[in-house]
C-alpha cells in the first residue's frame, strides 16, 4: 500500500508569516500545500485569491493543491494555474459547465479535480472519473477550519476507492482530519489527506505529519 500524501492546509498557518510557513512544510516532510480559496458566496467565508498563490509559489517548489470554493470557478481557473497551482479542484455544482472547466484547467497545464460536499453522493463522481486526476471528499461542510469530521463520510472513501479501482484517480479528503481518525482513512485506501489544525496547531508539526502518514495516533 502506498503511503498517504499529506497536504497541510495553509489556511491554518499564521497569515503574517506565510513564506516561513510554506518553507516549514517542506522541512516537516509534507507532500503538498493545500490552498483553500473561498469567495464568501459559495461558502460563508472569504480567504484569499491568486496573489496568495503567487506568493506561495515564490517561496516553495512544493506541489500546490488549490481548492476553489467559489461560484463560477471557470472564470478564474486559468489565472490560478498561471499563479502557480499544480492542481485545481472545484465543486461541480458551482460551475455552469463542469466538464468545460476541467478542460480549461488541463489545457492551462495543471491537474484537475472535483470536490464532493458531505451531502453529495459519490454517484455524482461517476461521470467525472475518466476526466479528472483527483476526486476530493469534504469531511465537513466547507467554510471554516477546525470543524469535527462527519463520520458518515468515512464510508464514502471506500465507495470512491471502489469506483476508481484500476485507474489513476487519487481520492483526497479535506476537513476534520485528526490523528485519531486518520488511521481508519488510511485503512480505507485514502490517497491524499488534507490536515490543517492537526499539523499547524500540533506541538511538533513534523511528528504530526509523520504520524498522519503512518496512521499512528502518537
Amino acid at each position: 500500500m502506498a503511503e498517504v500524501l499529506i497536504a497541510p492546509s495553509i489556511l491554518s498557518a499564521d497569515f503574517a508569516a506565510m513564506g516561513e510557513a510554506v518553507k516549514n512544510l517542506k522541512k516537516w516532510n509534507a507532500d503538498w500545500v493545500h490552498c483553500d480559496v473561498m469567495d464568501g458566496e459559495f461558502v460563508p467565508n472569504i480567504t484569499f485569491g491568486m496573489p496568495m498563490v503567487e506568493a506561495l509559489r515564490r517561496n516553495t517548489d512544493m506541489f500546490l493543491d488549490v481548492h476553489l470554493m467559489i461560484v463560477k470557478p471557470e472564470r478564474y481557473v486559468e489565472r490560478f494555474v498561471r499563479a502557480g497551482a499544480d492542481l485545481v479542484t472545484f465543486h461541480p455544482e458551482a460551475s455552469e459547465d463542469a466538464f468545460a472547466t476541467i478542460d480549461k484547467i488541463k489545457s492551462s497545464g495543471a491537474k484537475a479535480g472535483i470536490v464532493l460536499n458531505p451531502d453529495i453522493p459519490c454517484s455524482v463522481a461517476k461521470e467525472f472519473v475518466d476526466k479528472v486526476d483527483v476526486i476530493m471528499l469534504m469531511g465537513v461542510f466547507p467554510g471554516f477550519g477546525g470543524q469535527k469530521f462527519i463520520p458518515e463520510v468515512m464510508e464514502k472513501i471506500t465507495e470512491l476507492k471502489e469506483m476508481t479501482k484500476g485507474g489513476k484517480v487519487l481520492v483526497e479528503l479535506d476537513g476534520g482530519v485528526t490523528l485519531d481518525n486518520a488511521p481508519e482513512m488510511i485503512r480505507r485506501g485514502l490517497d491524499v489527506m488534507v490536515a490543517g489544525n492537526a499539523v499547524f496547531k500540533a506541538p511538533d508539526p513534523c511528528m504530526a505529519i509523520e504520524c498522519l502518514k503512518k496512521g499512528r495516533t502518537a
